[in-house]
């Protein structure tokens, strides 16, 4: 039945032939039975003259009518529906290219002008040897004609601006590489979609190629990542649905359009806002099928010490860590900890013990400086594990003691060594309670300092001048001076957590920042 069918369709095409004796483009759509809505469309638009133009040149992308279908399915119309939209000429004008393309001519990534001046063409070609107009998979390939050649596609093409447009329209020329190679353009310029991209910058791409320690321009090859892995990487940073920087929630963990890993989104007091490691930079830059946010970073959907504690039932810890706004920190994939991770009991004891519930507990105004007291700067696993002082992020010293079992001051390790992908989390029965910065330090003064983690400076609350230090963990100074306009370089520091004190004449004032 199939040989009959192409006989006809053959012999259909053979009878529609131009008078001039030359076969168009536009006598191939009209001589196919899976093309008529195509060819009801071109011609009421009266633009089936123009491709039956023998002294011209085209490639057509020509939609089956099983597209034309799903795309009135999709607008709850019918094709009278579709027959009738006020850009009709525009969407058949944007699956026309003004020269011919045969299939083997076709580059994965290509950007190409329609005819349509709306938008471009996205043209991908899969390793599997696939070809893409957008979103749309050529099922029939170089329908050949006079004056140009036809590919039968599957999908209607519309001209909207996507979110890959956004990226190649704002200058995110590494990650519209990254999204060619791994060949997820047909995906993110599916117009009827909806997403929300999270965009690094080139310049975080190029910090990601340093931390790896490979050259920029081999950051995507094979060598460096398989395609399979960079399209992991890269969905990550996609979710599947519309969600603006207002929805944004501290604590939100959301799925991606990976299923290796979930996002953790934090909002600070300050208002600035995290994907896992990554400062959203800017926000709500929109297009037709969804809305691009800017990060300063590279997402990678690598387990970490934060997921330990989620996917453990730790609760309360992973709510104190939202609370204290330290997600960003204990999500970097590039910083490596251990962590001695009280539990969900160790928590309600500490609230009995100062007669407060969980609530009092997360209020208290060092939260953030008591848990980075049950956290190292290293990964230290219990068979390297000595007797003796260890210094925390927190600045203070824990103790450990291997005398009976292993205790971490007065808390007992009761499971050891669950691996994380940036360190390694030991469950203790206790919370370690700092000795320099005790639970009783309610009435100290503290200042809040931002963006925190801090790249380059440090801002603080007030309108004062300090004298200034800045203490690293081991509680050594490692930079002074005198406050500027509320702001202090940090720059030349090193990646870890350091105290700030500011003195003057009317006080001290000190805070907690961890430098990336």
């Amino acid at each position: 039945m199939k040989h009959f069918k192409h006989i006809f369709s053959a012999l259909a095409i053979f009878l529609t032939t131009s008078a001039t004796g030359q076969t168009t483009v536009m006598d191939i759509i009209a001589g196919s039975p899976d093309h008529s809505s195509l060819r009801a469309a071109l011609f009421q638009e009266g633009l089936n003259t123009v491709l039956s133009d023998a002294s011209a040149e085209f490639t057509v992308f020509a939609p089956t009518n099983a597209s034309f279908d799903a795309l009135a399915d999709a607008l709850g119309t019918d094709l009278n529906g579709i027959l009738a939209l006020p850009n009709l000429s525009d969407v058949l004008t944007y699956h026309v290219i003004g020269a011919a393309v045969p299939a083997a001519n076709v580059t994965n990534g290509a950007i190409v002008d329609a005819v349509s001046t709306t938008n471009t063409l996205k043209l991908t070609k899969t390793s599997a040897g696939s070809v893409y107009a957008n979103q749309a998979m050529v099922v029939g390939a170089d329908l050949t004609a006079d004056n140009g050649v036809v590919h039968s596609v599957d999908a209607v093409l519309l001209p909207y601006e996507t979110v890959v447009d956004v990226a190649i329209d704002n200058g995110f020329n590494a990650l519209a590489t990254a999204v060619i190679t791994a060949e997820l353009m047909p995906a993110l310029t599916e117009p009827l979609a909806e997403y929300t991209v999270f965009a690094p910058t080139d310049q975080a791409f190029e910090d990601l190629a340093d931390i790896f320690e490979i050259p920029f321009e081999d950051l995507f090859s094979p060598e460096s990542i398989t395609p399979e892995e960079l399209a992991q990487v890269l969905i990550y940073h996609v979710l599947g649905g519309e969600v603006l920087a207002a929805d944004v929630t501290n604590g939100a963990i959301i799925n991606s359009l990976s299923q290796i890993n979930d996002l953790k989104l934090t909002v600070k007091n300050s208002g600035e806002a995290f994907v896992n490691q990554a400062q959203i930079t800017a926000t709500d830059i929109m297009s037709a099928n969804g809305v691009v946010h800017v990060l300063d970073g590279v997402l990678l959907p690598n387990e970490t010490v934060v997921d330990v504690a989620i996917d453990n039932g730790f609760s309360t810890l992973a709510t104190a860590v939202i609370t204290a706004e330290l997600m960003p920190a204990l999500t970097d994939p590039f910083s490596l900890f251990t962590v001695f991770a009280p539990t969900n009991d160790a928590f309600d004891a500490l609230a009995a013990a100062l007669g407060t519930d969980l609530a009092g507990v997360l209020a208290l105004p060092n939260l953030a400086d008591v848990l980075l007291y049950h956290v190292v700067g290293a990964p230290v696993t219990s068979d390297i594990l000595v007797a003796g002082p260890v210094t925390t992020l927190n600045g203070s010293d824990i103790t450990v003691d291997l005398s009976n079992g292993v205790m971490i001051n007065d808390a007992t390790v009761t499971t050891a060594d669950v691996f994380a992908d940036n360190g390694v989390v030991h469950i203790i029965d206790g919370v370690l309670l700092p000795p320099s910065a005790g639970i009783n330090e309610a009435t100290d003064e503290f200042v809040n300092v931002y963006p925190n983690p801090a790249v380059n400076t440090i801002q603080f609350d007030g309108n004062e001048s300090y004298s200034y230090s800045i203490v690293n963990a081991l509680g050594q100074v490692v930079s002074e001076g005198t406050t500027s306009n509320q702001s202090v370089a940090v720059s030349n520091l090193k990646n870890g957590m350091y105290t700030l004190e500011l003195n003057n004449a009317n006080g001290s004032l000190t805070s907690k920042f961890f430098k990336r």
